[in-house]
């Protein structure tokens, strides 16, 4: 599948504000999963200096920095990418201990996934009622675990459109019947990481399902299949990832993975944030 995109988002302010570095993370992973073939990006006012790196977790980021005054700062990017696994499960399990749960890794695997497994109390008694009709069916192997999992949370919420803010907490979208895709996939890390599993929260673009509909970035979770890798599943559409969604970055800690982060010092309002993105999409010939 070949994806053409453009987006754009727009800080505004009340009075000229002096602006703090920002991180932008917004360029396309380029992996055996996806193949970025071009990414521009353009940022107003033009920075003082944009360099672009790899952070901790292994994401392009850049970071911009300025020096001068503002009431606006503009981002901007293009993209063209081919996703290439048409099958998500096209792996074997290797080694023992990992066809039932909660999974055993490697230890050395497991050191590497510390912060991918790690749950607050909190979170694991928020969903471990949730979790109990899954266990009830004795589903204690992986692969039909997160299928059963993924499958739940997509029946059980209807999808709320909330443009910003952070996820909800498992507990609070709990409690709730209509939520947004990141809060589907911090609930679904959190059922994951209760049952051993280890769990990244991705960003990134999925294949549009109408010509007319306004466009948005979109949330998933990322689960760690020894032999497999990484393995994408998505709660809000109840289905594995495969190649109808592009990755742009992932974290165990959805805040890493926030396509733009940063701040500012000065006494201005902040306005609405206006987000364009366009996508076109379509089979490679």
């Amino acid at each position: 599948m070949r994806f053409q995109a453009s987006h754009r988002t727009l800080y505004r302010y009340s009075e000229r504000v002096y602006l703090e570095p920002h991180a932008i993370r917004l360029r396309p992973r380029s992996d055996s999963w996806q193949r970025l073939e071009r990414y521009s990006i353009a940022v107003e006012p033009a920075p003082s200096l944009l360099t672009e790196t790899v952070d901790a977790e292994g994401n392009d980021v850049a970071y911009a920095w300025f020096l001068e005054p503002t009431d606006f700062v503009s981002v901007r990017t293009e993209f063209e990418v081919e996703t290439l696994r048409e099958n998500p499960f096209d792996y074997v399990t290797l080694g023992e201990g990992v066809t039932r749960l909660p999974l055993e890794y490697p230890h050395d695997t497991r050191e590497s996934l510390s912060t991918a497994l790690k749950v607050s109390d909190a979170d694991r008694t928020a969903v471990r009622e949730f979790m109990r009709p899954i266990a009830d069916k004795g589903l204690d192997q992986p692969i039909p675990f997160l299928a059963a999992l993924n499958e739940e949370i997509h029946r059980r919420f209807d999808v709320a459109v909330r443009e910003h803010g952070r996820p909800l907490e498992p507990e609070r979208t709990l409690q709730a019947k209509q939520v947004a895709c990141r809060d589907m996939a911090v609930l679904f890390m959190a059922c994951c990481r209760t049952a051993g599993i280890a769990a990244r929260f991705v960003s990134g673009y999925q294949e549009p399902a109408k010509s007319s509909e306004r466009r948005y970035m979109h949330a998933w979770v990322e689960v760690y299949i020894p032999g497999g890798g990484w393995r994408g599943y998505d709660p809000t559409q109840g289905l594995s990832v495969s190649n109808r969604h592009v990755a742009v970055a992932a974290s165990a800690d959805p805040r890493r993975a926030s396509p733009i982060r940063g701040s500012f010092r000065g006494e201005a309002a902040a306005r609405p944030i206006t987000v364009e993105i366009a996508i076109q999409s379509g089979a490679v010939r």
